[in-house]
């Protein structure tokens, strides 16, 4: 049975560049570093101000950004242990990701 309509992650595809992860020229999500559901949390507050948890974010492709949240679904997981790039892609599952991402089409 086909989709209805488009899901969050393809709603927002943006103007086409090169994906920070894999490197591919794709249309372009942004992936909030410090997810937005954990910015009025307590723990999240007292560790980033405003600005970091509103501005930090990566251009990716939908393919890599799937991923990301199918790897790593917990929000506060990501807020708190994948914050930037770097500790992204010090992740073997990640990196098995864009790994694979990178043959695609």
């Amino acid at each position: 049975m086909p989709r209805k309509g488009k899901n969050y992650t393809e709603r927002m595809t943006g103007p086409v560049g090169e994906c920070e992860l894999c490197g591919r020229t794709k249309p372009l999500t942004e992936h909030h570093l410090i997810p937005r559901a954990v910015h009025r949390k307590t723990y999240f507050q007292k560790r980033f101000t405003k600005e970091e948890m509103t501005h930090r974010r990566i251009l990716v492709c939908r393919a890599c950004h799937r991923g990301i949240h199918r790897l790593i679904p917990d929000e506060k997981e990501l807020a708190r242990d994948f914050n930037t790039k770097e500790k992204l892609l010090a992740d073997e599952r990640i990196r098995k990701h864009i790994a694979w991402v990178t043959k695609q089409r």
